[in-house]
């Protein structure tokens, strides 16, 4: 029987083969050799009917193209291919344990695969790359001041169209990979109240690091939002003119589709960064909560909540007050954003008949609605909020609970 080890060795010298561009200058045949690899992964890893992954070593030459590979074709490939891959081969899943009976209330077993690849440096205390043998020094591989670095250079979009769409889609697929960690987590904090299985999460190992500027990428995160709609597509036409902010050599033909394509990668990347804010947002809640059962310890650390630095932001910016409230599409977590800047400017009854059919939202949307009245309570609350800020937040929060509550 074959090494299974020695297949993929086998495997990685064939298909890292393809990438060998010793002796070639033509950027167009680099261009084909790179689909050529991603095609030739995705027939072993996906096609074929003895499939495996592929190795460490293959997966960041992958993220690399996604990274650099310089046209729309190469980008929009190994974005999918990783997310495919990631579909298949899942780091983190939840088993169905063995002994579980009818009566064993549900909980399931956390799988956490500590060989599989990672985008992320990263990694919780068990599933260091070290325990395994395998150097993590990919220089494509992402930390948490270079996933806030990310974040930042796509708030600015001072790159071209090219690689504005990279990190576009880079940012896309961290989000999921940040998801897929997360959620199967969440899953059984839910059945269990073990805080362990969230505290080693991907996302809160990258949030509680002390190389994240957490309120920077909260910023650039808002920025994001806020601006989607300022620069939707002039910056495609403007680069396809220009080819050497492009690719150098490579012909208009790899990028034909970037006019087309930029509005929906630019849509998605926007959608991605409310997934990340919301997934935070999630996050924070459990934390107070297993910090109120005595769940957290002082190895946890301390941060702000992102409810709390969102709130500055929009308290000290006030210009991206409405962009971000038009984008923002989350629900629950929109009301909570407006009814906490209330309630930084209206001072709440000190008693209230709590209703057992009303959540405390509703109570609390009620109450302000309630204060405006009052003539002098709106005389109050307009004294240290803008009336245009006001009727903005109240029509915002009108159009969340008529719509979706």
């Amino acid at each position: 029987m074959d090494d299974p080890r020695t297949n993929s060795q086998r495997l990685e010298g064939n298909t890292l083969a393809i990438l060998d561009s010793s002796g070639i200058r033509e950027a167009r045949d680099i261009h084909d050799d790179r689909l050529s690899f991603l095609e030739a992964v995705r027939a072993v890893s996906l096609a074929s009917i003895s499939a495996s992954p592929p190795t460490w070593k293959m997966f960041d030459a992958i993220l690399h193209i996604l990274r650099d590979g310089l046209s729309l074709e190469l980008a929009v490939a190994s974005f999918q291919l990783l997310t495919d891959l990631d579909k298949r081969y899942p780091r983190v899943y939840v088993r169905e344990s063995d002994n579980l009976g009818t009566n064993s209330g549900g909980a399931g077993e956390l799988v956490v695969n500590k060989e599989a690849w990672s985008p992320f440096t990263v990694r919780s205390g068990n599933s260091h790359s070290e325990a395994s043998g395998i150097c993590r020094d990919s220089k494509s591989l992402l930390d948490s001041a270079s996933f806030s670095f990310l974040v930042e250079e796509i708030a600015i979009g001072r790159h071209s169209a090219i690689k504005t769409v990279q990190n576009m889609l880079l940012f896309q697929y961290l989000v999921r990979a940040l998801e897929a960690d997360y959620l199967p987590r969440h899953t059984l904090y839910k059945e269990t109240l073990n805080w362990v299985f969230l505290r080693e999460s991907v996302l809160s190992l990258l949030v509680a690091s002390r190389k994240m500027n957490y309120k920077s990428l909260v910023h650039n995160c808002m920025s994001v939002v806020s601006t989607r709609f300022f620069h939707e597509a002039n910056i495609c036409h403007k680069d396809l003119k220009d080819k050497e902010s492009i690719s150098g050599d490579l012909p208009q033909s790899c990028n034909v589709g970037l006019p087309f394509a930029f509005p929906e990668i630019q849509r998605k990347a926007c959608d991605a960064v409310q997934k990340l804010l919301i997934l935070i947002m999630e996050l924070d809640v459990i934390r107070k909560e297993a910090e109120a059962l005595g769940l957290t310890s002082r190895s946890d650390g301390f941060r702000a909540t992102i409810l709390d630095t969102i709130l500055d932001e929009l308290t000290y910016n006030k210009d991206q007050l409405s962009p971000f409230l038009e984008v923002f599409e989350e629900p629950k977590w929109k009301l909570e954003i407006i009814l906490l800047y209330f309630g930084k400017y209206y001072s709440r009854p000190s008693t209230r008949t709590r209703r057992s059919n009303s959540s405390p939202n509703d109570e609390t949307f009620q109450g302000i609605l309630n204060c405006f009245s009052n003539p002098t309570t709106t005389g109050g609350i307009l004294r240290k909020m803008a009336t245009e800020v006001a009727c903005l937040l109240l029509a915002q929060a009108f159009m969340v609970t008529i719509k979706y509550i």
